[in-house]
Formats: structure tokens, C-alpha cells, sequence
């Protein structure tokens, strides 16, 4: 997938605007109307999503739902964000969910079978998933292949190895307790809240840090005001979020079933290195560069090909992540592992979010919205008695509008300049 050579290799800002808030929001709603909308069509229709499931039916509001959506979308929100790295340089991955499938299969092997201690199965399985994503950018990157035939090429052969290493059809358990509490047991509320705190804190230092460093050296920043909405906003977002999680919703007396998923900050600690890397360093910058415009990174110096290669073993290594999130949910890996609709689902998530088909726009936060929109998609379809027919077939069309919205938005971007 090769990128427009008008497209502009630069990323969007993080903080842009004039220096009052009623400049920043005309400024923000010009750069809507130029095409610039980011992940908001995906957060508009999370919003509707969620409050026609609520309408449709009660239990979707129930505590013991909301952290089944947590638990639900948290493998395919992490194959998602891997995927973020790979759309952002122009190509795609059609092996990721069988790639996810086979690291799951090298970490059930050693622990299960080979008796090994599971940080170092938790290694193979990442460097399993690194390798692979070493060979695909070799292949589409230096040989020249297209990474829709490499990828697709990969979506068979990473099945047919899984199946060897799971011989056949054997389910093989997986009954360690660090990897089975990752998505099945909870953080203590106290460390929840805590948690919660750092991370708020923390934002909120980055963001007045930044908005401090522009002013003092006369570059536009946003407003302070509007810096403390978004501050403000997060706080309550995960204010909210951890009061309800630390409710209780056991349907027995006997057991206590409260507290935050240990998966939920095991994505956020991801999203933030992820963010800081795509947004922080060199190296997220030539990212977006050789999607924007690959020719023009060339010539500006950039080592394409690697950048090219570093995107596929990233987003192979998230895909070996989220497999190991499944192995923890099912217990167990099998021949399913990985497979049926995992890669389309996490390809959609991507995409969803606010991703790019096209290259060089997009941020990793949007595979995470795009990962909320299909868990709450799948798990109010199937509190409302749909078919798998049904669940899929939205699903279909939220992506096809969501791709719709992202040429929609480019066209516009072009016909406005600012892309």
C-alpha cells in the first residue's frame, strides 16, 4: 500500500492553537472542517454505541458487563495497536492474528510441556513475534514483495506451524498463575485508585510541561485552560472507571469479585511507551514521514527500509502480546487460537479508531478506541440475542464506514491544503 506523494510526512501536532480558548476551538473546528478529524467519528459513535445499548438492554450498564468489556476486547485492542505501526508506513499485516495465535502456542508449549518458568516462556514468545515480524519486513521492505501477499502468505504458514507445535488438534492448558491472573484476576482497590493517581499526575505533568516549554520559546501552544479540561477529563474518565470496577460483582456471597483487571493497566503502560515513542523520538517521527511520503523520507535521510522493518517487528511483537492475553482468558491455546476473527476484527479496531489506510496518520490510542468500539459492538449484540451472522455484518459496515471517513477526510484535506 503505497501512500500519495502529496501526502505530508509530518504528524499532527499534539498541542497547536491560538492562545485563547476561543481561538483554540475555531482553529480545531476549521482543522475538522480541512478533514483533520482524528479519532473523533470513532469517539462520537462509541458514545451512540453505548447509549443505545443501554437503552436496548439493562444489563448492559451493569458492573459486572462493564469489566467484561475490558476482558473481552483486551486481545484484539493489543494485536490493534501493534497494527497502528504498520498502517502508519502505508502497509498492512494480514498475518497478525495467527502470528498472535503461534507465540500463544510457543508460550503454552514451554510452560506446559518443556517445564520452563514463565518470564522466560513470556520471552520466547515475544521474540517469537519479533522474528516474525523480522522476516515479513525483510521480505516486503529489502526483497521488494508486497506486504499484501507477504502477510497473507504468513496468514497460512503461521497457522500451519501452530498446528505442529500444538500437534494437530491438541489443547494444550495453561495453568501457570502469573500468565492465567493477567486477564482473570483483579488489582487490589487501593492499588487501583493509586494507580489511577499516578497516571493522572503524570498526564498532567507532560501536558503543563509541554504547554510551558512552547510558550517560553514563542511557539503556539493550547491555552492552560484548555490544557486543564484535558487534564480534568482524564481524571474523570479514570475516576469513573475505577469506581466502578472496585464494585463489587460477585452473584455470590462466598467469593469476592472486585477491583481493576490486571490487563487494564498492562495496555496502558503499552499506550503510553507506544504513545511516547511515536510522538517523542526520532524514530516516531521518520514513522510517520515514510507513510506521508515515502520518496520524501528517502531523500531527507531517513533510513526507510529499516523504519519500514522496525514497524513490522512491532506490530508482530504486539501481536505475540495479545496472545498471550488470550492464552491467559481461554486457559488454554488451541487450534483457534489466534484465528477466525481476530485479525479481521483487529485490523478493524485499527481502522475504526481513526488509523489511516493510507499511511502517515493516525496515533496508537486509536487502536484503542477502535478496540472499545467492537467490544461494545459484540458484547451488546450478544446481550440483545444477535447472531454471529448479525455481530459480524455490523461490524462490516462500522468499517466500511469508518474507511469511508478516512477518504472522505483526506479528499477534504486536499481540497483544503492542508495536506
Amino acid at each position: 500500500m503505497t501512500a500519495p506523494a502529496t501526502t505530508s510526512p509530518r504528524p499532527p501536532a499534539t498541542v497547536a492553537g491560538p492562545a485563547t480558548v476561543g481561538g483554540y476551538a475555531r482553529d480545531y473546528l476549521s482543522r475538522i472542517r480541512g478533514g483533520d478529524m482524528g479519532a473523533l467519528p470513532a469517539v462520537l459513535g462509541l458514545l451512540a454505541l453505548c447509549t443505545l445499548f443501554s437503552l436496548l438492554h439493562p444489563a448492559f450498564l451493569t458492573v459486572g458487563n462493564f469489566a467484561n468489556l475490558f476482558i473481552q476486547g483486551a486481545s484484539v485492542t493489543l494485536i490493534a495497536m501493534g497494527l497502528v505501526f504498520v498502517l502508519l508506513v502505508g502497509e498492512i499485516d494480514l498475518s497478525a492474528g495467527f502470528a498472535s495465535g503461534l507465540c500463544a502456542a510457543v508460550l503454552a508449549s514451554l510452560l506446559t510441556w518443556q517445564g520452563w518458568p514463565w518470564y522466560l516462556a513470556v520471552l520466547a514468545a515475544l521474540a517469537t513475534g519479533a522474528v516474525i515480524g523480522l522476516v515479513l519486513g525483510v521480505l516486503v521492505a529489502r526483497v521488494g514483495i508486497p506486504s499484501f501477499v507477504v502477510t497473507l502468505a504468513g496468514f497460512l504458514a503461521f497457522q500451519g506451524v501452530m498446528l505442529i507445535i500444538i500437534r494437530g488438534g491438541t489443547i494444550i492448558p495453561v495453568r501457570d498463575e502469573v500468565i492465567v491472573a493477567i486477564i482473570n484476576r483483579n488489582l487490589p482497590p487501593a492499588l487501583g485508585w493509586l494507580l489511577a493517581a499516578a497516571g493522572v499526575a503524570g498526564f498532567a505533568a507532560v501536558q503543563l510541561r509541554e504547554q510551558r516549554r512552547r510558550a517560553g520559546r514563542g511557539l503556539v501552544a493550547a491555552p492552560v485552560q484548555v490544557v486543564l479540561i484535558r487534564i480534568a477529563t482524564l481524571a474523570l474518565i479514570a475516576g469513573l472507571a475505577v469506581y466502578v470496577l472496585n464494585l463489587e460483582r460477585s452473584r455470590t456471597v462466598t467469593v469476592s469479585l472486585k477491583g481493576v483487571p490486571i490487563v487494564v493497566p498492562v495496555i496502558v503502560v503499552l499506550l503510553v511507551i507506544g504513545t511516547f515513542v511515536l510522538h517523542r523520538t526520532r524514530f516516531g517521527r521518520h514513522l510517520y514521514a515514510v507513510g506521508g511520503n515515502r520518496e520524501a523520507a528517502r531523500r531527507a535521510g531517513i533510513e526507510v527500509t529499516r523504519v519500514r522493518i522496525a514497524a513490522f517487528m512491532i506490530c508482530s511483537t504486539m501481536a505475540a502480546v495479545g496472545g498471550i492475553v488470550a492464552a491467559s482468558r481461554s486457559n488454554s491455546v488451541d487450534a483457534t487460537t489466534g484465528g477466525s476473527d481476530v485479525l479481521l476484527l483487529a485490523v478493524g479496531a485499527a481502522v475504526i479508531g481513526g488509523t489511516s489506510l493510507f499511511g502517515g496518520k493516525g496515533r496508537l490510542v486509536n487502536g484503542v478506541i477502535g478496540g472499545a468500539v467492537v467490544a461494545v459492538i459484540d458484547n451488546g449484540m450478544a446481550l440483545m440475542g444477535y447472531s454471529a451472522g448479525v455481530k459480524f455484518a455490523v461490524t462490516g459496515l462500522v468499517l466500511l464506514l469508518a474507511a469511508g471517513v478516512d477518504a472522505v477526510s483526506r479528499s477534504r484535506a486536499f481540497a483544503t491544503g492542508t495536506r
